[in-house]
């Protein structure tokens, strides 16, 4: 490792500090987020396992569901075996390469979440306001395009930031992170040389992915409540939202989290470091934690199939 004027040139290790100002008790904050980890996997397979075995739910809202599942398994590994390490067992290094591969994972599964996410959005806009167009608009091929649509813009968007960091940035101020992962920001903070370039890639994207998908997914939702308070019954409004509840549920928690985190996290220079970083952390975290459970308790089919699972008799 290279030192040039008291920056270090391309390190190959980086060292992630964990939670700044709380690092004595960095091991009983680790307690919920291993619990939350270990029920997120559970909820999660619960729910792959529950749709892959009953084909009546073979359907749009569920496959994109059981897409949803296998992100949120995806995104909780990507950062708590490595988060864990931190807090228990003192393993704060990390390759330089292996953080670039992190931080794409981690964006990359957030882009896939949120386009899901937009996904569902559509799908129940098209069920409530074109329920007899449903079946024929959501074919096989539409839903292939749409699940490959997805993962494709997060691949490309996020890709260009991981991209400027390891082409365009040569001198680091230091190599231990102020994180306890490698999140863009942290990790571009960290340069000795202009980074404006980097720090408007990363609000571009973030803008591009986020801001694009919430003006739809508010636009679906609006016009879904329109629909909804148009129909002459009762009985019909209520099962019609009760459709989408699970889903607004989800799209809150997400983007709530998110909007806070980011924009605390980028503009709240008066927030102590351990605030943002907990922040970050519960953004990734709590989504692939409660939608296993929004899901398991809103939506009707996925509640008693899960009772179905875990609560029959076997014949002796």
């Amino acid at each position: 490792m290279a030192m040039f004027n008291g920056s270090v040139f391309m390190p190959s290790v980086l060292t992630l500090v964990g939670i700044p100002g709380l690092e004595l008790v960095q091991c009983w904050i680790g307690i919920p987020f291993c619990i939350m980890y270990i029920i997120a996997l559970i909820g999660n397979s619960l729910i792959l396992v529950i749709i892959k075995s009953e084909k009546s739910l073979h359907i749009p809202m569920y496959i994109f569901l059981a897409i949803l599942a296998v992100t949120d398994i995806a995104l909780s590994t990507c950062i708590l075996p490595k988060m864990l390490g931190i807090f228990w067992f003192h393993m704060p290094q990390i390759s330089f390469d292996t953080c670039l591969l992190q931080m794409e994972l981690i964006h990359s599964f957030q882009a896939t979440e949120s386009g899901i996410l937009l996904a569902m959005a559509l799908d129940r806009y098209v069920a409530i306001c074109n329920p007899l167009r449903h079946a024929t608009i959501f074919s096989t091929q539409l839903m292939t395009c749409l699940g490959a649509s997805v993962l494709l813009r997060s691949l490309i968007l996020t890709f260009p930031m991981i991209l400027l960091i390891k082409c365009r940035v040569k001198y680091y101020r230091t190599t231990i992170v102020s994180h306890s992962y490698c999140e863009h920001m942290a990790i571009v903070k960290l340069a000795a040389e202009d980074v404006r370039i980097n720090k408007v890639c990363g609000l571009l994207v973030a803008f591009a992915i986020l801001g694009f998908d919430i003006v739809f997914i508010t636009f679906s939702y609006v016009r879904i409540f329109i629909t909804v308070f148009q129909l002459p019954q009762k009985e019909a409004r209520l099962k019609a939202f009760n459709t989408c509840i699970a889903h607004i549920c989800v799209f809150l928690q997400f983007y709530l989290l998110g909007f806070f985190s980011f924009f605390t996290h980028r503009f709240g220079a008066h927030i102590p470091s351990y605030v943002h970083i907990l922040q970050s952390d519960l953004y990734l975290l709590v989504p692939p934690f409660l939608n296993p459970i929004v899901y398991g308790v809103k939506t009707k089919q996925i509640r008693e199939q899960v009772l179905k699972t875990l609560f029959s008799k076997k014949p002796l």
